[in-house]
C-alpha cells in the first residue's frame, strides 16, 4: 500500500524553516532531545510538545543536536519567549551507551540507522550548559528519566562514585521529575500570566535549588524532611544510604513531604510528587494530534528501531506497584496505576489499523506491567495513607483489587476488530498475581485472564521474569518465591495442552544481583534445567540510580535495615556466576566442575553437567533490567563493540548503517 504523504506542518518544527511555514516569528518553548523526533505518545518529547502546543504554546524541538562543533542546531531557533525543556532521551544516555560490562555500545536504537555517536554521556547536563552559555537570561527546565532518576545524591556506576543532584551538574533552574505531564501544565498556565520559571518554586513533583542560607519556598500544606547532605554522603555510605529509604517512600506516597539536601553552599529542594493521573489527564495526554511517525527528514537515514518495535503497539497504562529492588519504574512513573479509558484505547485501535502498512498485527496492547491496567485500592482512603514501595510483596495486599475482568474485557473488544487479526500482549506479564497461591485474594478473572491470553494474545512465547530462584535473593528483590513459578508453569502447561498448542514460557533471569552468592546461581541453573529451559541470554545486574539494589551495590547495606548485603562486584565474581548458566555450552563445562568441585556441591555437577532425560528443552532469555518509559522489555545487547564509531567531528559515523537492530534496552 502506498504511504500517505502528510504536510510538514503536521510535525512540529525542527528547523527554522519549518517554524517559518507555520508563520511563526519565534518560539514561545523549545525543547532539546538525545532522541530523534518520534511524533509518537510513547516518545517523551514529542508528548511535551504536545501538551505545550494544547496549552496555545508555539513550540520548536531540537533533536540529537550536534555538541561538538560551533553549536549551531542550539542556536536554530534563536531565543524562546518563555524558556527552553531538556531531556537526555527515553533511556538514561548512559544505560543507552554502555553494556554492563561498561563496554560502549555500537548501537542507539532512538536514533536513525540505529546508529551511535548522536548524543554525549550525561546529554541532559551536557545540553543544559551549553543552553546556559549561549543564553544566560533564559531559563532551562529538564525532565526525563535521566533527570528524574539523578535527582539527588546518586551512585554512578559509570564513574563509581556518588554524583550530586543532577541539578547542580546541569546548572538547571527547575526540574520536573516523573511523568511530567501536571506539573508542566500548572507551570505553563502561570508563565502565561506573566509568572516567571525561575519564582515557580512549589510546584508538586519539581525540584529547585535555593540559597543554604535562605528560608525555604512557603507551601503551608507540605511537612519537609531533611536528607543527609550530599557532602555527607561522601564521607560515609551508610548516610548515603539511610537516605534512600526516606526517597523511595516519600515518592511513593499519594501525600508526601518535602524533601530538602544541601549541597554546598545551596539547598535542593524535591517538591513532593503530584497525586495519580486521573483517567481523563491520561487520555487528554494519549488523545493529542501525533502522527505517531518519525519526523520524514529521517527517511534517507534508516529506521529508527525503538519506533520499529513500538509502531503498532497502544500503552494502555503507567506505573507499576511490584517494586522491584533492581526497577526504576515506580522511582520514574509512580506505584500508583494510572490507566486510560476504554474509548480512548479503542480510538488508537483506530488510528493504528489506518496505518499505510498496518498487516493486521498490534505488537502489543500493555504497559510497564501488562495486567496492572485499571488495578487500584479497594477503598482509597488507606491508599493515601499508604508508604509501602510493593503492593504486592511480601504479600499481596489486602486492599489492592487485582480482577482482570477490565484487561479480558479490552482485549476482547480489540478483537473483535474486523482489521485486527491478532493483538499481542508484549509487555511482561507479572505471574505472581495469576497465582492463587501467591494472590490469595485472586478471583476467577485471573484464570479466564490467563487463558485469554495464552490462546489469543501471544506469538508462541510467554514473557515472565521469576528473575531468580534462591529464595533469599528473590527477597531482596521483591519478588515471590520460586515455587510460586512451578505453580504458574503448571498451569500454563495445562491450558496449552487442553487447546493443542505449544506455546513457550520465556522466563528472565539477573545475574550478580545484590544477596545472590555463586552457589545460589549454580543451584538456579540446576533447578531452571530440570524444568527444561536452556538459557540462551543472562543479563548481569546493572546498577541504576534510584534502585534498592543499587545502594546495596555501592554502600554494602540495605537501605532499610542498614544490614550488610553481598554483592559479586569484581569481574571475576561475576564471571563466576555468569557461568552456570551455559552448562549447556561444552566449553564452559570443564570451568563448571572445577568451580562446583571447589565449593563442594559434585550433587551439582550431576545435575548440571548431565545431559536431561526425556525433557524436551525451551531456549529462555536472561532478565533485561533497564528500559524506557512507555516501552516494552526487549532485546539488549550484550556484544557491543568495545571500539567508538568512527567520527567527523561529532561522534557520528561516516557512513550510514541499515537500521535493522532491535537491540537496545529500558530502565526496568
Amino acid at each position: 500500500m502506498r504511504e500517505v504523504q502528510r504536510p510538514l506542518t503536521d510535525w512540529l518544527p525542527i528547523t527554522k524553516k519549518e517554524m517559518e511555514m507555520r508563520g511563526w516569528d519565534e518560539v514561545d518553548v523549545v525543547l532539546v532531545s538525545g532522541d530523534a523526533y518520534v511524533d509518537h505518545p510513547a516518545f517523551g518529547a514529542a508528548v511535551i510538545g504536545r501538551i505545550l502546543e494544547s496549552e496555545g504554546l508555539r513550540v520548536g524541538i531540537i533533536p540529537q543536536p550536534n555538541w561538538q562543533d560551533d553549536l549551531r542546531d542550539f542556536k536554530k531557533f534563536g531565543k524562546p519567549r518563555l524558556f527552553f525543556g531538556v531531556t537526555g532521551g527515553c533511556m538514561d544516555p548512559m544505560v543507552n551507551h554502555y553494556t554492563a560490562n561498561k563496554r560502549r555500545r555500537s548501537n542507539d536504537a532512538y536514533t536513525p540507522g540505529g546508529e551511535a555517536g548522536f548524543r554525549p554521556d550525561y546529554a541532559t547536563s551536557v545540553y543544559s550548559n551549553i543552553l546556559k552559555e549561549l543564553y544566560p537570561d533564559v531559563p532551562i527546565m529538564i525532565g526525563g528519566i535521566e533527570a528524574s532518576l539523578r535527582r539527588v545524591t546518586h551512585y554512578d556506576y559509570w564513574q563509581d562514585k556518588l554524583l550530586p543532584s543532577i541539578m547542580e551538574s546541569s546548572k538547571a533552574d527547575i526540574l520536573v521529575y516523573g511523568m511530567g505531564e501536571q506539573p508542566l501544565r500548572e507551570m505553563v498556565r502561570l508563565a502565561q500570566k506573566g509568572v516567571p520559571l525561575t519564582s515557580m518554586k512549589t510546584i508538586p513533583q519539581t525540584g529547585v535549588m535555593v540559597p543554604a542560607d535562605e528560608d525555604l519556598p512557603k507551601n503551608k500544606n507540605w511537612d519537609t524532611f531533611e536528607l543527609n547532605s550530599h557532602e555527607d554522603c561522601l564521607q560515609d555510605k551508610l548516610k548515603y544510604a539511610s537516605n534512600f529509604k526516606y526517597i523511595e517512600q516519600e515518592s511513593n506516597k499519594l501525600h508526601a513531604r518535602r524533601l530538602v539536601q544541601q549541597i554546598g553552599n545551596q539547598k535542593l529542594v524535591i517538591n513532593p510528587p503530584c497525586y495519580t493521573m486521573t483517567e481523563e489527564e491520561m487520555d487528554q495526554s494519549f488523545d493529542l494530534p501525533y502522527t505517531r511517525l518519525p519526523h520524514p527528514k529521517y527517511k534517507k537515514r534508516g529506521d529508527i528501531p525503538a519506533f520499529e518495535m513500538i509502531k503498532f503497539s497502544i500503552n494502555m497504562h503507567r506505573g507499576c506497584f511490584g517494586g522491584c529492588s533492581f526497577c526504576t519504574i515506580s522511582a520514574h512513573q509512580g506505584k500508583f496505576i494510572a490507566s486510560r479509558s476504554e474509548e480512548s484505547i479503542l480510538k488508537e485501535v483506530e488510528k493504528v489499523v489506518d496505518m499505510p502498512d498496518f498487516k493486521g498485527y498490534i505488537s502489543d496492547l500493555g504497559g510497564p506491567s501488562a495486567n496492572m491496567y485499571k488495578m487500584k485500592g479497594k477503598v482509597q482512603s488507606i491508599c493515601d495513607k499508604c508508604s509501602s514501595p510493593s503492593c504486592i510483596h511480601p504479600v499481596v495486599c489486602h486492599n489492592l483489587d487485582t480482577s482482570h475482568q477490565p484487561m479480558i474485557d479490552i482485549l476482547q473488544k480489540v478483537d473483535a476488530n474486523p482489521k485486527v487479526k491478532k493483538a499481542f500482549v508484549g509487555s511482561g506479564i507479572r505471574y505472581d498475581m495469576l497465582v492463587k497461591g501467591y494472590n490469595k485474594l485472586a478471583d476467577d478473572s485471573v484464570d479466564r485472564y490467563m487463558e485469554q491470553i495464552i490462546t489469543r494474545h501471544v506469538s508462541g512465547r510467554l514473557k515472565v521474569a521469576p528473575e531468580h530462584t534462591s529464595d533469599n535473593t528473590l527477597h531482596i528483590m521483591r519478588k515471590p518465591s520460586f515455587k510460586h513459578f512451578h505453580d504458574f508453569k503448571k498451569k500454563f502447561d495445562r491450558i496449552n495442552e487442553r487447546h493443542g498448542m505449544k506455546q513457550q514460557l520465556i522466563p528472565y533471569f539477573i545475574s550478580s544481583h545484590p544477596g545472590c552468592e555463586e552457589e545460589d546461581m549454580a543451584n538456579l541453573a540446576a533447578e531452571t534445567k530440570e524444568m527444561g529451559f536452556e538459557l540462551e541470554q543472562v543479563q548481569d545486574f546493572t546498577p541504576t540510580p534510584m534502585t534498592v539494589a543499587t545502594v546495596i551495590y555501592y554502600a554494602g547495606v540495605h537501605p532499610y535495615t542498614m544490614k550488610p548485603v553481598f554483592t559479586a562486584k569484581s569481574k571475576k565474581e561475576k564471571r563466576a556466576q555468569h557461568q552456570f548458566f551455559f552448562w549447556h555450552q561444552r566449553d564452559k563445562q570443564r570451568g563448571i566442575r572445577h568451580r562446583l568441585q571447589e565449593l563442594g556441591r559434585n550433587d551439582l555437577i550431576e545435575k548440571l553437567l548431565t545431559p536431561p532425560k526425556g525433557k524436551s528443552v525451551q531456549h529462555a532469555q536472561g532478565s533485561k533490567l533497564n528500559q524506557a518509559p512507555n516501552s516494552k522489555r526487549k532485546k539488549s545487547s550484550h556484544h557491543a563493540s568495545t571500539n567508538a564509531p568512527s567520527k567527523n567531528g561529532r561522534g557520528r559515523k561516516k557512513k550510514t548503517v541499515s537500521g535493522n537492530s532491535k537491540r537496545h534496552s529500558r530502565n526496568k
